[in-house]
């Protein structure tokens, strides 16, 4: 790294990170005059808004755009860079396109596992801090639920594989209450079932963390018929809880990627269905950070060549670009999640398209 690296390395960040910051301000300062009313109505202190709120929206918007701002950010300073003639310096110098190139890779890098580390970890927890912040304070009447109680009555209904052998379905679960019923378990064996348990009543036991059933009634069939057993109450381990019950489609952003990994193996488990929603929401967070690096690329190489236009010819072509990228990015993952396409290709085909890109704009650029 020489000092011409560190001068273009040095106004790409500053470039970078000084739009974020403008953005960012612009952002909340749109959104605390969209929820003025709610935060007066809530009567919480601004220190508590700020903690509980927006130290979970700040990063939730920062990630949403950031390789938009990478590519905007490229494009701007290198486009005011080859105004002034600086590129066509560096290049008669005897310095190769790709030795100028440099620093860009090391940028684009930098700000890709920048953003890496922040969808895998941080922007997870900073979604929990949003999503319980505006469940509770700004959309209460149209949590969960409600919803379910305006559509099924008091409670729901649910399914699940909660063993290699087992299903189980629970009828009216009331989340409020957490209590629901009739409950039943079908254990299955050879394509047969061997076992039917029924139950009037489940209810959650908070104390000892288990399901307790009422009015059990357990049949085991056999080669000569079937033997039934009445029982009062019972304690059950089963493998889900009442927060599991309650679904939350927002559940997948507020999930680290660990835990995002053992969520999608148990839903695997459970046979689950929409499980591509959450696949792509994890291959996302590894394919939008080589995002960042491939747009920083496009974005040097467009910038590179002086032209009449300016920054604003620059600026509208990389808008463009941006904007097919994202409808390819939306595309795929529509095909993903309501289709068949597999997520991990659905997630990755935005970043190999515009691989060819960068290596037909490379090819093409006056070197």
């Amino acid at each position: 790294m020489k000092k011409i690296d560190w001068y273009i390395l040095k106004n790409f960040l500053k470039t970078f990170f000084f739009a974020i910051f403008l953005f960012t301000i612009v952002a909340i300062v749109i959104d605390v005059s969209e929820k003025a009313d709610d935060f007066v109505k809530s009567h919480l202190s601004l220190k508590i808004i700020i903690t509980q709120y927006y130290f979970g929206f700040v990063p939730h918007i920062i990630a949403l755009l950031f390789p938009l701002f990478v590519f905007i950010a490229v494009i701007f300073f290198t486009s005011k860079m080859a105004g002034r003639t600086e590129i066509i310096a560096i290049l008669a110098s005897g310095t190769s396109f790709n030795r100028w190139l440099r620093p860009y890779y090391v940028g684009g890098v930098f700000l890709a596992i920048l953003l890496w580390f922040a969808n895998h970890y941080v922007v997870p927890n900073a979604n929990k801090i949003r999503g319980n912040f505006e469940a509770k304070y700004f959309d209460p009447n149209s949590s969960y639920e409600n919803l379910i109680k305006s559509r099924f009555g008091s409670g729901s209904d649910f399914y699940v594989k909660t063993d290699s052998f087992t299903y189980t379905g629970v009828y009216n679960y009331d989340t409020t209450n957490k209590q629901g019923g009739p409950i039943f378990m079908n254990t299955i064996k050879n394509n047969q079932v061997i076992q039917n348990t029924r139950a009037e009543i489940v209810r959650w036991d908070t104390a000892k963390k288990k399901w307790l059933l009422q009015n059990i009634i357990i049949r085991k069939l056999n080669t000569l018929g079937e033997d039934i057993k009445l029982i009062p109450e019972q304690e059950y381990n089963l493998n889900f809880t009442p927060l599991e019950i309650k679904k939350d489609k927002y559940a997948k952003d507020k999930l680290s990627s660990p835990e995002l990994a053992k969520f999608i193996k148990l839903e695997e488990l459970r046979g689950s269905e929409g499980l591509n929603e959450l696949k792509v929401e994890q291959g996302r967070r590894n394919a939008t950070p080589v995002t960042v690096a491939l747009l920083t690329i496009i974005g040097a190489v467009i910038a590179g060549r002086k032209v009449r236009g300016g920054s604003g010819l620059h600026l509208a072509l990389g808008f463009i670009i941006a904007a097919v990228f994202i409808l390819a990015d939306k595309f795929s993952t529509i095909f993903s999640t309501k289709g068949n396409l597999p997520p991990t290709i659905a997630v990755w085909i935005p970043n190999f398209v515009f691989l060819f890109v960068v290596i037909y704009l490379y090819k093409k650029a006056p070197k």
